[in-house]
C-alpha cells in the first residue's frame, strides 16, 4: 500500500553510491581467462576495465585480489591493474576469497556494505565469497558482465545461486549511472562520460556523436 503523503522525490537507500559502496575484483588473471568461455573474453576485459574506471571516477574504495599468481594463475590483468597502478594487491592461496583473513581486513576497512563484486570464475572464486560476505551481513552487486564462468550454463547457474541468496545482479554500465544518477552532477559528468565513450560500445559512439554534432554539454 503507497502511503502517498509519504512519497518524495528522493532516492532509494537501496541504491549503489559512491558513499556505501565499495569495489571488490577477484581473479583477473590470465590463467583464469584461459578457462572462462561463458561470454566473449574481450568483453569481459572492457566491463572489468570500465567498472574500475567508475569507481577511479567516483572514489568508491577498491580491492584488487588475486589467486597464485606467482605460482599458477598469472598476474592481474595488466588494464585493470594500470587504473590503479599502486593499489595493494591481496594474493591468495584460497578460492574462496571470504576465507582470506587480509582480504576479508581490507574490505572492512572501506568501512562500506555494499560489495560490488566481480571476478573469474563466476561458480568457484565469485560464489563462494558472494555467500559468506552475504551470510555476515553485507549487500553484494555481482557484475555479471564483468565476470565469467567455464561454461555459459556454470556461469548462470552460479549467478542464479547468488541471486537466490541474495545478491543483486548488475552491469558495469548500470554500475557507472547509479553511481551518476543525475546529469546535474557537473563534478563527475565529465568523467561519466568519458567512461561511456571509451567502454560503452554503441552508446558511448552516441555521446561522442551528440558532443560533437549537438551540444558539448549534451547529457547521456
Amino acid at each position: 500500500m503507497v502511503d502517498f503523503n509519504a512519497v518524495q522525490a528522493e532516492p532509494s537507500a537501496d541504491l549503489i553510491t559512491p558513499d556505501n559502496a565499495m569495489m571488490l575484483f577477484v581473479d583477473h588473471q590470465p590463467q583464469m581467462f584461459f578457462g572462462a568461455s561463458s561470454a566473449d573474453r574481450t568483453g569481459v576485459v572492457n566491463a572489468t576495465v570500465g567498472l574500475a574506471k567508475a569507481a577511479r571516477a567516483f572514489d568508491v574504495p577498491v580491492v584488487l585480489s588475486t589467486v597464485a599468481a606467482e605460482s599458477f594463475s598469472g598476474p592481474i590483468l595488466p588494464q585493470l591493474r594500470a587504473v590503479f597502478p599502486h593499489q595493494e594487491i591481496v594474493d591468495r592461496t584460497t578460492m574462496n576469497a571470504w576465507e582470506d583473513q587480509a582480504l576479508v581486513d581490507a574490505v572492512k576497512a572501506t568501512g562500506r556494505t555494499k560489495i560490488i563484486l566481480s571476478g573469474l570464475w563466476t561458480e568457484v572464486c565469485l560464489v563462494m565469497p558472494a555467500l559468506s560476505a552475504l551470510a555476515q551481513g553485507y549487500e553484494v552487486y555481482v557484475v555479471a558482465d564483468a565476470s565469467a564462468g567455464v561454461t555459459p550454463a556454470a556461469h548462470e547457474h552460479a549467478i542464479q545461486r547468488m541471486t537466490a541468496a541474495g545478491a543483486v545482479p548488475v552491469t558495469w554500465l548500470q554500475v557507472l549511472l547509479e553511481l551518476q544518477r543525475d546529469w546535474a552532477r557537473t563534478e563527475t559528468y565529465a568523467a561519466t562520460t568519458d567512461v561511456v565513450k571509451e567502454h560503452g560500445g554503441a552508446y558511448g559512439l552516441g555521446l561522442v556523436y551528440a558532443h560533437a554534432m549537438v551540444d558539448p554539454h549534451a547529457a547521456g
